[in-house]
């Protein structure tokens, strides 16, 4: 009972000692307690019709107010403190919408490793300009404990003692008011990541570690133009083309090959286009160039298949109906303005088939992230295994009655090194929570009981033990005990424990990736290398056997770099397996904001880049001067011809 109650009591003692009617106070009193009554529940009819307009707030608050009171506290001054406490929905919205000012940094490292004496991180930073100015360009000066190196992408890096300086590139110098841009790296530092201070264009800035500001900067060009766009009727942008003949494009294989519906022996010869796992909820480079054009631009240079890379988060927020904002270039993309994220990847699909492309989905990341590729394994704290089936299982039943969708990339490369334990992909029998094998057959398992048609890729891990019987269980954390090799690149477990999907075994193909020296200098590259001797200490037992023992078809997922030395070697190498063995692969990749690679096109992502598409040229399927599909119906491009027209291989 509380102070209050006490003396109120008290005081109706004293007045009923100097004589006050006993029934008047019965009255009084049964008045008092109607009055009360009403009162109470007319704020509890308040109180509940703000929760339904902000759950979640209401929801915190509410938590607060329990946590606050004290044990003795009345049921009536409960409720009168809470609807106190809480903001009405015009406050609560203006809360929300309140905005620090100035320029905000966030970052975060999603995942770290050991490299020698470096503890190494996959860092996300976001750059948000709350500005009363929009910016045209922009230098970004951070000071980091024990900074040793940094490897980054969107922008260019420059380590100088504990300095990160990062300058901006063509594609996203500009940053509107109220807009924000997202760059990423591989960051080396002597202890755990940690970043002290900030500075944009020489002014401080507010830092913040945890969640990062993706990429919201569309209306660059068109932030305060009145006019209104056109709307467009999405369900006719969205109709497939009737020139196409749904499912005679589907493949399957017979041991190294891969084959059409005829048993024509076919070429995936693709390339990569990053975005849906960035942030951006799109692809990366519709802020400066139209989807229309790039998709028609891809397939007029002979690619027959697009892989997409994804995250898991991503595909299950479209499956429960949400769709996070799609970043790109209203103006130059009207027809996009009226679609949500997921109605313009639907869009994109038609956009392939009527230009005779096939596609293929890759889950790049667990999370959302520009940096989601460099944690080790498919699933985070944030979106579980379940979550990572179900994005597949969605994605497979949503396209099972789409053949421009030959193929799902399960997972993009799964890695990790012997001292991180549980927290390593491993390939072995068990069904170990981190065994890629086992969780690979799983997920392909649920692929396929939505579409059995369409082609699995399985990639490798990082990591093999040397001696399987007495290290199959990885227990060593003593890297002398295993084999490396590139992240998603060591395929040497298929020797002992093969992939087994049971009767769709004909739907296998894996997967390796594979770079050059700039990307990071392996043991391989030491001295004067060669062609036989990357075939002897790297390509052979890593994953080319499958191929040459005809296990099963190979796909190189991803392979690519600057056209310079010591990098341009490693490719010249790689691109003659390619050629003499007619390997599948997508090049790594389209986009020019792919910092340890750079891309087919340039920083405009309309230009291409003449002398590495002439490189990459040699190992697009041809025939007769003309490029070959993968498509029955529809030919390739303005340059190629339908599948159903070419020989085979």
């Amino acid at each position: 009972m509380s102070d209050e109650k006490k003396d109120v009591n008290s005081q109706q003692e004293n007045v009923g000692k100097k004589g006050i009617n006993k029934k008047l106070i019965i009255a009084f009193a049964g008045m008092g307690a109607v009055i009360v009554g009403l009162v109470i529940a007319l704020i509890l009819v308040a109180t509940s019709g703000k929760k339904d307009v902000d759950s979640s707030a209401s929801k915190a608050e509410s938590s607060s107010a329990v946590a606050s009171e004290t044990d003795d506290t009345s049921e009536e001054d409960s409720v009168a403190d809470e609807s106190e406490d809480e903001p009405d929905d015009e406050e609560e919205e203006s809360k929300d919408d309140k905005k620090e000012k100035g320029f905000i940094i966030s970052y975060s490292g999603d995942n770290s490793w050991q490299d020698g004496d470096k503890v190494m991180t996959g860092m996300e930073i976001g750059i948000e300009n709350n500005s009363d100015e929009a910016l045209k360009e922009w230098t970004l000066e951070l000071e980091i404990d024990q900074l040793k190196s940094c490897d980054g992408w969107n922008g260019n890096f420059k380590v100088k003692g504990n300095k990160l300086t990062v300058t901006n590139v063509d594609y996203n110098g500009e940053i509107a008011k109220g807009g924000s841009t997202s760059i990423g790296c591989n960051i080396g530092t002597g202890t755990k990541l940690n970043v002290k201070s900030a500075k944009l264009n020489g002014v401080e800035c507010t830092v913040k570690k945890g969640k990062v500001s993706q990429n919201n900067n569309n209306n660059n060009n068109n932030q305060n133009n009145d006019k209104k766009v056109t709307e467009k009727d999405v369900k006719k942008l969205l109709k497939r083309t009737s020139k196409a003949k749904q499912g005679d494009d589907w493949l399957h294989t017979d041991g190294s090959k891969i084959l059409d519906k005829d048993g024509k022996e076919v070429w995936l010869t693709g390339v990569n286009w990053f975005g849906y796992n960035t942030g951006t909820n799109t692809f990366d480079g519709l802020w400066n160039s139209e989807l229309v054009t790039s998709v028609e631009a891809i397939a007029d240079h002979g690619f027959n298949l697009i892989r997409v890379p994804m995250s898991a988060e991503l595909i299950n927020q479209w499956s429960e109906g949400e769709y996070p904002k799609a970043n790109y270039n209203n103006a130059y993309n009207e027809e996009l303005n009226s679609m949500n994220s997921l109605e313009i990847f639907d869009y994109f699909l038609k956009l392939a088939e009527e230009n005779g492309l096939k596609v293929m989905p890759d889950i790049h990341s667990a999370e959302t992230n520009a940096s989601g590729h460099t944690v080790n394994l498919w699933y985070t704290d944030k979106v579980t295994v379940k979550n990572y089936y179900h994005a597949l299982e969605w994605l497979a039943d949503r396209y099972k009655d789409n053949d421009t969708i030959v193929a799902f990339d399960l997972k993009n490369e799964p890695h990790g090194k012997p001292n991180e334990g549980d927290a390593a992909a491993i390939w072995n029998d068990s069904k170990d929570a981190n065994n890629w094998k086992y969780v690979a057959e799983t997920a392909a398992s649920k692929v396929l009981a939505k579409n059995p048609n369409v082609l699995i890729m399985v990639e490798g891990i990082e990591i093999y033990p040397k001696n399987i019987k007495k290290n199959g269980d990885y227990s060593s954390t003593n890297s002398d005990d295993y084999y490396f090799n590139w992240w998603g690149g060591n395929l040497r477990g298929v020797k002992d424990y093969p992939i087994d999907l049971g009767k769709y075994q004909d739907k296998l193909v894996y997967s390796p990736h594979d770079y050059g020296p700039t990307v990071y200098q392996q043991p391989w590259f030491e001295g004067d290398y060669t062609y036989k001797s990357l075939m002897k200490d790297c390509w052979k037992d890593n994953w080319f056997y499958i191929q040459k023992q005809d296990i099963a078809p190979l796909l190189i997922g991803e392979w690519g770099g600057f056209m310079t030395e010591p990098n341009l070697t490693w490719m010249t190498y790689m691109r003659k397996l390619i050629k003499d063995n007619h390997v599948n692969h997508t090049f790594w990749c389209f986009n020019a904001n792919s910092g340890d690679t750079g891309g087919l096109v340039k920083d405009d992502f309309v230009t291409w880049d003449e002398e590495k598409y002439d490189f990459v040229k040699e190992v697009l399927w041809q025939e007769g001067g003309k490029f070959v599909g993968l498509d029955h119906a529809i030919p390739l491009g303005d340059n190629g011809i339908t599948l159903k027209k070419a020989k085979g291989l």
